[in-house]
């Protein structure tokens, strides 16, 4: 039986989980209806086992690949490229007539 701060932190990662589930994109993971059934943390915070759980899901295989996407790093580096162009903004163009 975990302690109450335990319980608690169980609590709170299964609804930021749940949350964050509800947000993702990807038409794999999209399958159904997602619930975060249970959670388990260690001791020591390290680690967490999170138990899904999908109503209506099409392909089991497809659903595990979809969460181990690395499309938010994709997204970072994107984000890295855009920010590294010499595009001026708006009120940075300096006035050629002065």
């Amino acid at each position: 039986m975990p302690s109450n701060k335990l319980a608690r932190t169980n609590d709170d990662i299964q609804f930021v989980i749940s949350k964050l589930l509800r947000e993702v994109k990807d038409p794999r993971v999209q399958q159904g209806m997602i619930s975060v059934t249970r959670v388990e943390t260690t001791g020591d915070l390290r680690y967490s086992k999170i138990w899904l759980s999908v109503l209506g899901m099409r392909d089991e295989k497809e659903f595990r690949r979809g969460l181990r996407d690395h499309s938010i790093e994709y997204g970072a580096h994107i984000n890295e490229v855009i920010n590294s162009l010499d595009i001026p903004h708006d009120g940075d163009e300096e006035h050629e007539d002065q």
